[in-house]
């Protein structure tokens, strides 16, 4: 159906304009509004962004309530140390997700909802790929993992409730050019850590196969709990490899001061990032590929190799006029 109203939370961030934008270039979507407490990243040609912060629970729930959308993207999801350090990213995704989620159930127009989530949700790491996601066994371990399972648990409400559509999309690590992703950073480090007795494996995904998979959840109404990553794994001494860094193992004391070094450089890392280098993390996406019609377009080697290929200053040289 086309003309459908679309609200996106989380509008200002990378993920957040990135499904905005592509929401713009969309044939079935009419009306577009987000929000978030930083103005997008990128130049949005009709849709209508409002600045509001995290704690205005009331002006957040009158927005949804006078704009009363048809679909609901939630990207208004803070990982810890990417926007905001461990305790205020946690507590900007408690309150938003309150006062997004309370006003759904309100709207009177809302039919599908696509939430994000992530594969953090499972805990270290892997399952199974035989067993099907909704039935797979969560176990977070971490702050981001807990953070999931609270957003996960307010929108099965919301579809027990209403009977609304809600697709919940267990994203891996996103990594694009311009994410900020704690991830991404450190291994961007010039010496990057890793667990030097078991070296893992884990997968990614890039940001525009993320933006995809909540423009198809919208698109086809989907109903259910997918997990979007890139195909393959990697681990972070390949990665090292690839980006030509020198690779640091540390085990015992060592990982402490791994840990601690890595946040003096400029590249925090947080539970989530720590517990996917000791213990890996992967996740199976064939749900994706049924419910969504999902397929990543790079997998988790080509997404790290394109990282390194990010260039963090481009250098352009004065040009001399010539008479």
């Amino acid at each position: 159906m086309k003309g459908r109203r679309v609200l996106i939370t989380g509008m200002g961030g990378e993920l957040g304009s990135l499904v905005a934008t592509m929401a713009e270039n969309s044939e079935w979507a009419g009306e577009i509004k987000g929000f978030d407490v930083d103005p997008p990243r990128r130049l949005l040609k009709r849709s209508q962004f409002v600045r509001v912060a995290p704690h205005e629970h009331d002006r957040i729930a009158q927005l949804i309530q006078d704009f009363n959308p048809h679909v609901l993207l939630h990207v208004g999801v803070w990982e810890p140390d990417a926007r905001l350090a461990t305790e205020p990213a946690a507590e900007c995704t408690r309150l938003v997700a309150k006062a997004v989620f309370n006003a759904a159930h309100q709207a009177e127009s809302l039919e599908t909802a696509v939430v994000r989530s992530g594969i953090e949700i499972y805990g270290p790491g892997s399952y199974s790929p035989d067993i099907a996601v909704e039935s797979t066994p969560i176990a977070p371990n971490t702050i981001y993992g807990n953070m999931c399972r609270d957003i996960e648990e307010q929108s099965s409400e919301l579809r027990t409730a209403r009977g609304v559509n809600v697709c919940t999309l267990r994203l891996a690590p996103v990594l694009g050019a311009h994410v900020p992703s704690p991830l991404g950073r450190l291994l961007r480090l010039p010496a990057i850590p890793y667990y030097g007795i078991g070296n893992p494996i884990f997968s990614v995904v890039e940001d525009f196969d993320a933006a995809t998979a909540f423009m198809q959840g919208a698109q086809r109404d989907a109903d259910g709990v997918v997990n979007i990553v890139a195909n393959g794994a990697i681990s972070m001494l390949r990665a090292t490899t690839i980006g030509r860094r020198m690779p640091l193992p540390s085990f015992g004391p060592g990982w402490w001061m791994a840990k601690n070094l890595s946040t003096i450089a400029g590249a925090p890392m947080p539970d989530h990032v720590a517990d996917l280098i000791q213990h890996g993390r992967l996740a199976a996406s064939n749900e994706a590929a049924h419910l969504l019609r999902f397929a990543p377009r790079h997998s988790t080697t080509e997404v790290v190799r394109n990282l390194y290929q990010w260039p963090s200053v481009e250098r352009i040289p004065a040009r001399r006029q010539v008479a």
